[in-house]
């Protein structure tokens, strides 16, 4: 199994083995809707640097109403 975790996405099990912060973003949507994220890790410690970015981020390129959109795909 983690293998085949590692084929798809290489980096986010080195940042849980390490319990170096890490978060995934949503940058962008695909034309149905999907959301595509962004990993980004920061420094030991530094989880507010993580946090702030996230806001950053969303202050920039709001993506809450994208979900709204998908749930009500869903119903």
């Amino acid at each position: 199994m983690l293998n085949n975790m590692l084929d798809y996405n290489p980096l986010m099990p080195i940042a849980n083995a390490t319990g170096q912060p890490a978060m995934s973003v949503p940058t962008y949507w695909t034309e149905d809707g999907l959301p595509v994220g962004t990993h980004f890790f920061a420094r030991l410690g530094e989880d507010d640097l993580l946090l702030q970015l996230a806001a950053q981020i969303e202050e920039r390129q709001p993506w809450f109403h994208h979900y709204k959109r998908i749930r009500k795909s869903l119903l």
